[in-house]
């Protein structure tokens, strides 16, 4: 089986290659790159799977890169930055990133966020498949090619986004808390989850919503979550 391939694009060369390191002894191939121009570049020309994207860079950063990226690809992205704080989160997350991991971080931590990203949207041949196709009026998910389609036009769903709308498809009708949504797709305990969730959903809204203010399909049901209407 060909090699996974993960990017990782960062301005300082000793980030870069100490993820390298760690990234290549669990089997993975590896492109490096210092600025998000570059990084677009390497896609251009190569077999990309998951892209590890620090926000503060020269020429081109993280947020800029993530936009170019989302109008051509749906592979899963991580970004890498300095600042912790909530706001700068949803940020990342509402530009298209599935993941946000802060500086300083252990090396391990960020290799078991790629393991999950790739475990979930790269096809390996490995897990359980489900029924190939959902369909809820014009809306139809299509789990063989992971796309989902509205009336007959395919939609531009990141990873996070199609599985969010996967799960609530799967299960229409009945009604997810933020923290059941988070812990089901993320795979992992949900903490200040609220917002998190709330932007990918927004963000699928805008994109499988005729009006996203007045919503067919992606329902909110206050006070406790959020249900894809039958």
């Amino acid at each position: 089986m060909t090699k996974l391939t993960v990017l990782v694009t960062d301005d300082d060369q000793d980030i870069r290659d100490g993820i390298e390191i760690y990234l290549k002894n669990e089997g993975y191939a590896v492109l490096k790159a210092s600025d998000g121009q570059e990084a677009l570049q390497l896609l251009e020309n190569n077999e990309v799977h998951l892209i590890i994207l620090d926000i503060m860079m020269p020429n081109m950063d993280g947020i800029t890169a993530t936009f170019k990226i989302r109008e051509l690809r749906n592979i899963p992205i991580i970004m890498l930055s300095a600042k912790a704080e909530d706001s700068d989160k949803i940020h990342g997350l509402s530009v298209g990133a599935d993941d946000y991991v802060t500086k300083p971080f252990h090396p391990l931590e960020l290799l078991a966020r790629v393991k999950s990203q790739l475990r979930r949207y790269v096809q390996l041949g490995t897990y359980e498949k489900e029924s190939e196709a959902i369909a809820i009026e014009g809306l139809v998910l299509d789990d063989a090619g992971k796309e989902v389609f509205l009336d007959g036009d395919a939609v531009k769903l990141t990873p996070i986004e199609y599985k969010i709308t996967e799960l609530l498809m799967r299960n229409a009708g009945r009604v997810f808390s933020t923290r059941e949504i988070y812990e089901r797709v993320w795979n992992e305990e949900a903490y200040n989850a609220e917002n998190i969730v709330a932007v990918h959903i927004r963000k699928i809204r805008e994109k499988i919503e005729a009006d996203p203010k007045n919503p067919r399909y992606l329902k909110v049901v206050w006070g406790i979550g959020y249900k894809m209407e039958r």
